[in-house]
């Protein structure tokens, strides 16, 4: 099968597109045909060796849809033909994947197997996210980083669909501004111009946000702590900008403030149970209409390093994933 492996440690130009062997499943396993895959940034910090212990050479990706092809003796959920989002173990660029049982989610009939293909990662992480780390309440402000991104659009999508009050998005830079607002931020703030602690206190009034979705990092956590109101929580969920930020606990105690972490990779790997139900909810936000993932571009399987190279350049809006089937 054709399969995109990383075979060297660094740019996207060691990303090759080659045949390897079709994985084998186990009992609890399932083989999938892939359809659509998924570019996420963690995929551009394995392959600079920065995310993961992966052995060279790796295939990369975290997610992908698909047809079941074959199911291991002890699977009791899906059989050949069905159709299904995965979150395989050793790579998601590949004609054919190998997932466990419990890391695999049957896609209802109503969305289409481009969609589940984009939507696993962001969308999971998202509602997890809003739902059960930040315990999101009617009405509360939110403040979501890299707003025009995958992670972004879709969480600022989920907390209108449960009510948030004033969502702001903060974007890199000014042209990523329209994708912010057409996902339904009511302020866009772009960090390159603009104050954000100004801006976020000017239009919330003074009160500042309940909530932050930091995936950034460095310098901008530290903006945030400076407009999270009492009793907020303030979530770290990644470090695009290469760096974590220090926060003193005297920030926290009199203020009843939070900082909370979180990685879906980890509950992948420790509680792949509670995914269950949150794939219920975001499939049910999909079917209603209530959430939409905006694919900003689509590559082929082959040119999954010119894709590596779009996200990398911080032009890309929304998702960018990979054609792998059109059967």
């Amino acid at each position: 099968m054709k399969a995109v492996v990383v075979e060297a440690l660094g740019s996207a130009e060691h990303m090759k597109c080659i045949d390897i062997p079709k994985p084998t499943i186990s009992a609890k396993q399932v083989l999938i045909r892939v359809h659509t895959a998924s570019v996420n940034f963690a995929d551009i910090k394995s392959r600079y060796g920065k995310k993961g212990a992966a052995k060279l050479p790796f295939v990369p990706g975290l997610e992908a849809s698909g047809i079941v092809e074959e199911v291991g003796a002890d699977v009791t959920a899906f059989r050949k033909g069905d159709r299904v989002l995965a979150f395989p173990h050793n790579g998601s660029y590949a004609e054919y994947i190998a997932a466990d049982e419990l890391l695999t989610f049957a896609v209802p009939e109503g969305i289409g197997l481009e969609l589940a293909g984009a939507c696993g990662i962001v969308s999971f992480l998202s509602c997890k996210l809003l739902t059960e780390v930040a315990r999101m309440q009617t009405g509360e402000n939110i403040m979501v980083h890299a707003a025009a991104g995958g992670v972004g659009t879709t969480a600022i999508q989920i907390a209108k669909a449960m009510g948030a009050g004033l969502v702001i998005g903060t974007v890199g830079h000014e042209n990523k501004i329209p994708a912010a607002q057409k996902a339904g931020a009511d302020h866009v703030i772009s960090a390159e111009h603009q104050k954000i602690a100004e801006q976020v206190l000017d239009v919330t009034g003074g009160r500042g946000v309940n909530i932050v979705l930091d995936s950034v990092g460095g310098e901008l956590t530290r903006e945030s702590l400076n407009v999270l109101a009492k009793y907020g929580r303030l979530i770290i969920f990644g470090n695009s900008s290469g760096e974590y930020s220090q926060i003193g606990t005297g920030d926290l105690h009199a203020s009843c403030r939070s900082v909370l972490g979180y990685s879906l990779g980890t509950t992948r790997k420790e509680r792949p149970e509670s995914l269950r139900e949150t794939a219920a909810t975001v499939f049910g936000l999909l079917e209603s209409g209530k959430l939409n993932i905006h694919i900003g571009r689509t590559f082929p399987l082959h040119d999954a390093a010119l894709a590596h190279d779009w996200v990398e350049s911080r032009q890309s809006t929304g998702k960018v994933i990979l054609s792998v089937s059109t059967n």
